[in-house]
C-alpha cells in the first residue's frame, strides 16, 4: 500500500521528514555507522575470504577496550563500593545493548550466587524485546524512567546506560532519570567518542571500534566491545565484593549436576584436600563452597565458618586470617 503525504509533509502516520532529515544527518557522524567503500562488493568474495575479514575486525576490539581501561576501572571501584553499602547493580539498554545487558545480569547469580535483584537487567520493550523487537521503545526517556521507577532506586545503586551509537534515548534516560533524581552512581557505556550518553553519566566509557563490516550493524564490533566491559563490569566487582578466591568461585551456586561438580573441584583446588574431607566440608556446611574451604584451611566447624564470614563481609581471605588469630 502506498501510503499519502499530508499539507504537513507527514507521510501517513509516521514522522515529518524533516525528523528523518535531522536523525540521518545525526546518525552520519557516528563512526559506528560509518560506510566503508573497501567492502562495498563483500558480497562478491568467497565465503572464507569474508570469514578472514570479519575475524580481522574482531580482533581489533581487545585494543580500543584496552584504551578506556583506566575509565573501566574507575567505574568499577565506584560500583563495587555502592553494592557493599547494599545498592544494585542495575544495566538499561535497548536492541543488541539492552539484551547483552540482561545476559550479563542474568548469569551472575549462578556464578557469584548473588540474588537475581541484586543485578538487573531492564531492556527497552520488556521481556519480549528480549526474542522480538519493540518498536519505539528505545527512543523513550520517559519509559527508562518507569522501569526505573518501579525498582526503587537508591543513592546506593548503580544504573549502566548501554548504547552503541551512544544517542539512544532510553539509555540517556535511564542515566539522567538515576543521577537526578536519586542521587544513583551513573556509567553510560557507548562505542563513539564524545557522546551524549557518556556526558550524561558520571563515568563515561566511549569504546570507538570504527566502522562495522556491515554498514551501521551494531551488534558486530561494537556488540563484542560492550560484552568486554560488561564481562570486566560485573566480574571485578565480584571479586572486589569477595565473590571469589584468587580465581576460583568461590560463591558459585550448585544448582545441578555440573555445578555440583565443579563446586568440589574448587575445594579441592583451594584446599588440596582429599574427596572424603572435601563431602564431609560440604556436608557440614549446606554445601556452601566458600564455607567449606574456611573450615578445612581455618580448621573450624561449619557454624563457626559461618560466622567468621558474617563478620567479614564476605571475604574468604579475611575470615581465614580472622580464624588464625581467634
Amino acid at each position: 500500500m502506498t501510503s499519502t503525504t499530508d499539507a504537513t509533509g507527514t507521510s501517513g502516520a509516521s514522522e515529518p521528514r524533516d525528523t528523518y532529515g535531522e536523525l540521518r544527518a545525526q546518525l552520519a557522524t557516528l563512526t559506528t555507522e560509518a560506510f566503508r567503500p573497501e567492502l562495498s562488493e563483500i558480497d562478491r568474495l568467497p565465503t572464507e575470504e569474508i570469514a578472514k575479514i570479519m575475524n580481522g575486525e574482531d580482533a581489533s576490539v581487545a585494543a580500543a577496550v584496552a584504551e578506556q581501561l583506566p575509565a573501566i576501572a574507575a567505574a568499577i571501584d565506584g560500583t563495587a563500593e555502592r553494592m557493599a553499602r547494599g545498592g544494585r547493580l542495575i544495566y538499561a539498554g535497548a536492541g543488541t545493548a539492552g539484551r547483552l545487558g540482561v545476559l550479563d545480569a542474568s548469569e551472575c547469580p549462578p556464578t557469584f550466587n548473588t540474588d537475581p535483584s541484586e543485578v538487573v537487567g531492564l531492556i527497552a520493550g520488556g521481556p519480549t524485546a528480549m526474542v522480538k523487537a519493540v518498536e519505539g521503545a528505545e527512543d523513550s526517556k520517559e519509559l527508562a524512567a518507569d522501569d526505573l521507577e518501579d525498582l526503587n532506586l537508591t543513592e546506593d545503586d548503580v544504573v549502566v546506560g548501554i548504547s552503541a551509537s551512544g544517542r539512544t534515548p532510553y539509555a540517556i534516560g535511564a542515566v539522567e532519570y538515576a543521577r537526578s533524581r536519586y542521587g544513583a552512581l551513573t556509567i553510560g557505556l557507548s562505542c563513539n567518542a564524545d557522546s551524549a550518553l557518556a556526558a550524561a553519566a558520571e563515568h563515561g566509557i566511549e569504546v570507538v571500534v570504527g566502522p562495522e563490516l556491515l554498514t551501521g550493524s551494531t551488534r558486530l564490533k561494537a556488540g563484542t566491545a560492550q560484552k568486554l566491559v560488561l564481562n570486566m563490569l560485573s566480574t571485578i566487582t565480584m571479586i572486589r565484593l569477595g565473590k571469589t578466591y584468587g580465581n576460583l568461585m568461590v560463591d558459585v551456586r550448585a544448582s545441578n549436576e555440573k555445578l555440583r561438580a565443579r563446586s568440589r573441584r574448587i575445594v579441592a583446588l583451594a584446599t588440596g584436600a582429599s574427596d572424603e574431607e572435601i563431602e564431609a566440608a560440604l556436608a557440614a556446611t549446606d554445601g556452601e563452597v566458600k564455607n567449606a574451604i574456611l573450615t578445612i584451611l581455618g580448621q573450624v566447624d561449619g557454624p563457626t565458618a559461618a560466622e567468621l564470614l558474617a563478620t567479614s563481609d564476605g571475604h574468604l581471605r579475611a575470615a581465614l586470617d580472622n580464624s588464625r588469630t581467634s
